[in-house]
């Protein structure tokens, strides 16, 4: 147990809470800083006219490590979850089927028998490889820190050589291998998306993320809504008098001989304590509040950043038939739209889009005899698409394909419509041009090679969130706070 040390974290996404929690039950003194008016970062709420959405991730997967954090801290998950099954529903334009995504793969097989009769022994195939990768690797390459990259080399060497064919595919190519079928070979590589890429451009080896799904443990929903994660480690931070300063944006700072002294707000106040945690993004504080040349806007837009997110969230004063709590609706140009989706704009009135129908598992999201409907559309990032002057169009073209496949008329029900491009999660979250989840995962942006969660001048300043190791996702973050926590306490 530690104590008399200040840590101060600036966010207050999954990654600084957690972090924040882990550190207060060592006995530090915690205070966060958030920009926005509540916490959460993305994974956050929407309440207008007696409706509610989460704003960002509708579900989650690899729910031990809630639960391994959870006995870290020495406290019950704060939150109920229930396991998806099936995971969710897909429909392909012109094909009157909805595939439902269930984890038993013979029933899963049984709906695939006309396109993909031995559907079923190949899934299980692509799950043992899959799942061989997952096991070789998470271990090794996720849940480690590396101090440089010679340690992340030598852990590389460990990783089993049978995987290195893998490594030369994208995660399409990999699905190819083992399925004929184009609506197979679709509805198997969705989870792609789920790292902000689409399956041509994602690799291979992210592959076992579909062992996650199917396989190991799948997805949960959470009680309420995704915000109740939020509420509950914030309830938990409360009982350890952790305070969270709204409203604060942290824009500069003071340092000297290889510490950080002080963090400086957009007013001028400086904000002083023993250790520093960022829980922004981990390039980009780098390079807006730190000033380092490495990481100027120039050099960053070389990297590699996930797509943009053009989110809409309906209140309808009626019950939307044929929708199912998370559901996803393709169209017929898969590969071409995929290889379009990020740079060329002119392909948005094709769109490919998720629906979240929170109403259907929490009925307190809407008023009696309403939905409350959240959709999500992939789009160009800011660097590709600056102007969204055109998002309501676009936003209509969605809305339009939705009401044509559930044949019911959208327009008249809306009572409460709000949308959010690239633009906003920018000015929002400060998410880099808009990309969604940060940067990707790319050979070149994985392990030792994502900007460290430890500063390369200041030896008290530390990263959590999804543009630092492990990476992007709520399991991410959780994992990400336990390895930053790790270097904390040695210092």
């Amino acid at each position: 147990m530690r104590s008399g040390k200040k840590v101060l974290i600036t966010g207050a996404g999954i990654g600084g809470l957690t972090t924040a929690l882990r550190l207060a039950k060592k006995g530090y003194q915690v205070e966060i800083i958030e920009k926005n008016s509540q916490a959460g970062g993305r994974l956050n709420q929407i309440k207008t006219g007696g409706f509610t959405f989460d704003t960002g991730p509708s579900f989650f997967s690899m729910s031990y490590e809630f639960e391994e954090f959870a006995r870290d801290c020495n406290i019950d998950v704060p939150f109920k979850f229930i396991k998806l099954d099936p995971l969710y529903a897909v429909n392909i334009k012109d094909d009157p089927t909805t595939y439902f995504l269930y984890r038993d793969i013979r029933k899963l097989a049984g709906q695939f028998s006309d396109i993909e009769p031995d559907f079923e022994e190949k899934m299980e195939k692509y799950l043992k490889k899959s799942g061989q990768i997952f096991h070789d690797t998470v271990g090794i390459v996720i849940k480690s820190n590396f101090d440089s990259l010679f340690d992340y080399v030598t852990a590389l060497m460990r990783v089993n050589p049978a995987h290195l064919p893998v490594l030369s595919r994208t995660f399409y190519q990999q699905v190819k291998l083992y399925f004929s079928s184009w609506q197979v070979r679709q509805i198997i590589s969705l989870v792609a998306f789920f790292l902000g890429r689409t399956p041509f451009d994602t690799m291979g080896i992210y592959t076992l993320l579909s062992y996650t799904e199917f396989r190991h443990d799948g997805y949960y929903n959470v009680e309420g809504g995704m915000y109740a994660i939020v509420e509950g480690l914030v309830r938990e931070l409360e009982k350890e008098n952790v305070k969270i300063i709204y409203n604060t944006e942290i824009t500069g700072y003071n340092g000297r001989r290889g510490r950080l002294e002080a963090l400086t707000d957009s007013e001028g106040q400086r904000w002083h304590a023993d250790i520093f945690v960022s829980n922004a993004d981990a390039a980009l504080f780098r390079g807006s509040v730190l000033k380092r040349r490495k990481y100027s806007p120039e050099r960053l837009d070389r990297k590699s950043w996930t797509m943009g997110y053009l989110t809409i969230y309906l209140g309808l004063n009626f019950k939307l038939p044929g929708i199912h709590h998370h559901h996803y609706f393709l169209g017929t140009n898969f590969e071409e739209y995929s290889g379009n989706v990020m740079k060329n704009p002119t392909i948005l009135q094709k769109p490919y889009y998720y629906v979240n129908l929170m109403s259907a598992n929490n009925p307190d999201c809407a008023p009696p005899g309403c939905e409350s409907l959240f959709i999500v559309c992939p789009v160009p990032n800011l660097m590709y698409k600056p102007d969204w002057q055109d998002a309501g169009d676009i936003a209509d073209s969605i809305i339009r394909d939705l009401g044509e496949r559930t044949g019911r008329d959208i327009f008249p029900g809306i009572v409460s419509r709000t949308v959010y491009t690239p633009l906003d999660w920018q000015e929002k979250f400060n998410l880099y041009r808009g990309s969604g989840l940060g940067l990707s995962h790319n050979m070149s942006q994985i392990g030792a090679l994502r900007p460290a969660n430890f500063d390369e001048e200041f030896r008290n300043l530390f990263y959590v969130g999804a543009s630092t190791v492990p990476g992007a996702g709520l399991p991410m973050s959780i994992i990400g706070s336990k390895l930053a926590v790790e270097r904390i306490l040695k210092i």
